[in-house]
């Protein structure tokens, strides 16, 4: 069983649909079938390659609210996150373009550690206050998971993988995903959102008895 999964590194839902994803999985009685492949989306891929903002400062220019609304939208969706045994710090978060991010997922993926990856990825930037578009932390971090360092240097200081993740973006978009997390489970039934554990356990009974009916 196959699941194709739409994510940005600096999503705060896609974290959180993560996990309940994951929650799900522990419940589903075939997840030794499951497997999972992790696609790059961007949520701003207009943001200026190299442009370091506070997530507060941009989310103020993108909603046109004061910053108390802000920190009130953000604090539900951490209080939300902890539920899943998250910790977010928005607060130190920064907003970078993440094309970069991904072509290093990318990498990660070729060496069967995708997952492990956008996992960190995710943490980073949500959690550390980490600065995702960095070439030294970006290395890091890769390392963290397992990929080589000098692999890592190597990609970054080149294009590579960047058709790679345009590609799953294109995807993306004939597939009428507009945003993010998206889950595709079998390449016929699809998910949007951070739905509820229970949505995903229903979902993945679903998708693996019309592939046991057509199979």
């Amino acid at each position: 069983m196959r699941i194709d999964i739409w994510s940005d590194v600096v999503c705060p839902w896609c974290y959180i649909g993560k996990r309940r994803l994951e929650s799900a999985l522990a419940r589903f009685e075939h997840a030794d079938e499951v497997d999972v492949h992790w696609h790059s989306f961007q949520l701003d891929p207009s943001h200026p390659k190299g442009h370091r903002e506070p997530v507060f400062d941009t989310l103020a220019k993108k909603v046109g609210a004061p910053p108390a609304q802000v920190r009130q939208m953000t604090g539900q969706v951490t209080e939300l996150a902890a539920a899943e045994g998250l910790t977010y710090a928005l607060d130190r978060a920064i907003s970078v373009n993440t094309i970069d991010a991904h072509r290093v997922s990318h990498l990660a993926a070729k060496h069967g550690l995708g997952g492990q990856m956008h996992e960190r990825l995710l943490g980073a930037h949500l959690g550390e206050g980490e600065i995702v578009d960095d070439p030294d932390t970006l290395v890091r971090l890769a390392a963290e998971v397992g990929v080589p360092e000098d692999e890592t240097r190597k990609v970054l200081a080149s294009d590579a993988y960047a058709d790679a993740v345009q590609a799953d973006i294109r995807e993306a978009r004939g597939l009428g995903i507009t945003g993010v997390p998206f889950f595709v489970l079998n390449r016929a039934y699809g998910v949007s959102g951070a739905q509820p554990a229970d949505t995903f356990l229903s979902a993945l009974r679903t998708a693996r008895a019309g592939a046991v009916t057509t199979g």
